[in-house]
């Protein structure tokens, strides 16, 4: 008897239900005449394919903790950071740098004098290492760039900048260069403006082709800096090394 009771009530609901979708009930808008405030965090196309080309964004936002090694003259320099809060701890032989997300800090070990900007150095090459994934950050303008020709390859651009007040210096501005075919991205060209006002022009030039694959992201295993002539990349300069990488 409960199973009728059921199934009768189930005719009633959609016997309602057809009954309410008749064509007088629908009306048309014209979205012309409407001012739509839509909020979407729908990236480009361009940018969306170099994000699949390393494991896709959604991916990364997954992650919560880099840290990576990188050999310096003096010793290795290891740096680990949250991704969620951008707090960072870099360790060296000679000092420690800190910074919580409201504070920086450098704690200088046996006497020795930091030398450098920490304030300029915080975060560096987190950033470098992180590409292309922290140009998925809030308050990013992206544009199409002028594709860069180097060997008798063309790698097309895609330029980062960003919305005033994001950041330390809201006035940098990054190229992505990726490969047409396979979205991975190749080249990063960026400007330094800390310590200054306004944009520059002068973009200097790294190359990423040498990668890894970690937790289902590609990351880079090394990065090459590059003699900069004429505006663009010209030979290698110096290669940056990163190990006992680990993201999670």
């Amino acid at each position: 008897m409960k199973f009728k009771s059921v199934y009768l009530l189930a005719l009633i609901v959609l016997a309602s239900c057809k009954d309410s979708k008749s064509p007088e009930s629908v009306e048309s808008t014209d979205y012309s005449e409407e001012h739509l405030d839509v909020t979407t965090s729908t990236y480009p196309e361009a940018i969306t394919k170099v994000f699949e080309a390393h494991g896709g964004i959604d991916t990364w936002n997954t992650m919560t903790t880099l840290t990576f090694t990188m050999e310096k003259e003096d010793g290795d320099e290891v740096t680990t950071t949250n991704l969620k809060t951008r707090a960072e701890l870099i360790t060296t032989p000679t000092y420690n740098l800190g910074y919580d997300g409201d504070k920086l800090w450098v704690d200088e070990k046996d006497g020795t004098p930091y030398v450098g900007n920490a304030q300029f150095y915080k975060g560096l090459m987190m950033y470098f290492y992180a590409m292309p994934f922290v140009v998925g950050d809030d308050g990013i303008i992206y544009e199409m760039a002028e594709p860069l020709l180097f060997d008798g390859k063309s790698y097309p651009g895609i330029l980062v900048s960003y919305e005033s007040g994001i950041g330390v210096s809201p006035d940098d501005q990054y190229i992505i260069y990726y490969d047409e075919q396979t979205g991975q991205m190749q080249w990063l060209a960026y400007t330094v403006t800390f310590g200054k006002d306004g944009k520059n022009k002068d973009f200097r030039y790294i190359r990423y082709n040498n990668w890894q694959t970690l937790n289902g992201l590609v990351l880079p295993k090394s990065i090459d800096w590059y003699v900069v002539e004429n505006g663009l990349p010209k030979e290698k300069r110096n290669t940056v090394e990163f190990s006992n990488v680990s993201i999670s």
